[in-house]
């Protein structure tokens, strides 16, 4: 992104914030927006710290959705070697949904899967 050592840009600045975006490849972009959706799904699914209070599964639904579209989406931009990590990753956390499920949605219909095909 910046240089070590370089003055960073005033956030609240539209201007020198849209120029720091800008150097910013879209495959990076991409990937850091992914493990975002990835984080914030393993958490709403209760595989952090505190599950009792941080599991919410349509929250973790909606993210694991989300997630599917954009892997699905930019894998053909972004490559195998990009893609295939957020693949495993979302799968993972498809199936760790469908545990923490106390109705399991039926084959395909779970989140993300209109995406991806069946996860069983």
């Amino acid at each position: 992104m910046s240089e070590p050592g370089a003055k960073r840009p005033d956030d609240s600045n539209p201007v020198e914030a849209a120029r720091d975006i800008a150097d910013v490849p879209a495959v990076e972009l991409i990937n850091t927006v992914a493990v975002h959706l990835l984080s914030a799904s393993a958490v709403k699914c209760g595989l952090a710290d505190d599950p009792e209070h941080q599991m919410d599964l349509d929250e973790a639904r909606k993210l694991i959705t989300a997630l599917a579209g954009l892997v699905t989406a930019a894998a053909p931009e972004i490559g195998d070697h990009h893609a295939r990590p957020l693949r495993d990753g979302l799968r993972s956390l498809q199936l760790a949904f469908r545990e923490a499920s106390e109705f399991p949605d039926a084959p395909g219909a779970g989140p993300g899967e209109k995406f991806t095909g069946s996860v069983i």
